[in-house]
């Protein structure tokens, strides 16, 4: 029995020794592997924050880029309003050549009328003074002197005095009339002579303005080059037309704050159908159809060739002449009733604000100015800011 208790001792210290054993063994052998685990998992979280480290240096850079991209754009979008601007600059100034070199050659033109008129007058007058001096010479002075000193023929004497005297007033009449004609003719000469000088003159500044011009679109051509290689993605040409929609927006709400239309403009509302286009020329996007993204086209936009002149579709006062980003140089007038009609991308306005405008009377030059692909007019027709389509006025 005794022995019996021992050895059921001795085998549960023994057992209780063997669990310690494999206890403490198995400690041995984790504390290694929970140490290598450990490394791992700090490996791991050091890779992660690399990564991490990595990628928010890549936002930052990318975001770094898109700043300098788009603080570029924005300079040379207004290196392109610069360009525009001299671009109209020298437009108007050539317009305005021209229209004088039409109105100088019509003068030189009638100028060169009445000389011919005059020189015919002349030479008429010329001849009729060499009659009336023939005659006199043959009727002879002595025919005069002796009917003077013949005192038996008195009334002989008086009839020839008559005759005498009525010759001797018309040949003088003949003369002052001669005199005046010369006098004329010299001044139509000279005036002839200003003219053709004038319009060389104009001429020659039509040549240095033309060249003036040359050089202001090879830099607007330049800065579009540039433009162009800023590609912006389709979200962001969303977003650019967007923001340029709603400056426009802005300033025509603006205007129309400010707005004190007059008395006798009645707006659009009785002449659908009965308007001229602003410009002949191709439809490229009408009213309604998809521009980018979600925004459609509130106007018209219309191919034509520079320097094409633009005409008010009805009477109305301006009420902005100036450049607007994404529309270039703009006019738009009021045509009364909350009635607006806006022409944009021109080369060159000819009217300012405030300038009253008649009904077909030109208020701008065809251009592409704003970085219009092609040269064009965009147009569109607003009644208290909500965009219409211009093809139920305009036929």
């Amino acid at each position: 029995m005794r022995l019996f208790i021992h050895t059921n001792l001795a085998s549960k210290h023994l057992s209780h020794l063997a669990t310690t054993s494999l206890f403490i063994l198995s400690l041995l052998f984790a504390f290694p592997l929970q140490a290598e685990q450990n490394n791992r998992n700090d490996s791991a979280q050091k890779q992660s924050r690399e990564k991490l480290n990595d990628v928010q240096k890549a936002i930052a850079k990318q975001e770094s880029n898109i700043f300098d991209a788009n603080k570029q754009r924005s300079s040379l979008e207004q290196q392109l309003r610069t360009d525009d601007l001299a671009i109209a600059k020298v437009a108007k100034a050539i317009n305005t050549i021209e229209t004088d070199i039409t109105t100088t050659q019509e003068k030189i033109s009638s100028l060169a009328i009445e000389k011919k008129q005059l020189t015919i007058a002349k030479k008429r007058q010329e001849h009729l003074l060499a009659q009336q001096l023939r005659a006199a010479y043959t009727t002879g002075q002595h025919d005069y002197l002796k009917l003077l000193l013949n005192q038996d023929q008195s009334e002989k004497i008086q009839r020839t005095i008559s005759y005498y005297q009525y010759l001797n007033q018309a040949r003088t009449k003949e003369i002052d009339n001669f005199q005046i004609t010369i006098a004329k003719l010299l001044q139509v000469s000279t005036e002839h002579l200003v003219q053709v000088e004038y319009l060389q003159q104009l001429k020659d500044e039509q040549l240095q303005q033309d060249s003036q011009l040359r050089s202001s679109k090879n830099q607007r051509h330049k800065t579009l080059k540039k433009l162009s290689r800023k590609l912006l993605s389709s979200q962001q040409q969303l977003n650019k037309l967007k923001t340029e929609e709603n400056n426009l927006n802005q300033a025509l709400t603006k205007l129309a704050a400010i707005l004190q239309a007059e008395v006798d403009l009645i707006g659009l509302s009785k002449l659908k159908r009965k308007l001229s286009w602003p410009v002949k020329g191709k439809m490229l996007h009408r009213y309604g159809t998809r521009k980018q993204g979600y925004l459609k086209w509130k106007g018209v936009l219309i191919s034509a060739p520079i320097s094409r002149q633009v005409q008010t579709i009805h009477n109305g006062t301006v009420l902005f002449s100036d450049w607007l980003k994404g529309y270039g140089l703009l006019t738009v007038i009021d045509h009364g009733n909350g009635y607006m009609s806006l022409y944009a991308h021109n080369q060159t306005l000819l009217k300012s604000v405030g300038d009253r405008v008649e009904t077909g009377e030109p208020i701008a030059l065809v251009g592409q100015s704003g970085g219009l692909a092609q040269s064009g007019l965009y147009f569109e027709i607003r009644h208290r800011g909500k965009a219409l389509n211009p093809k139920l006025w305009c036929r």
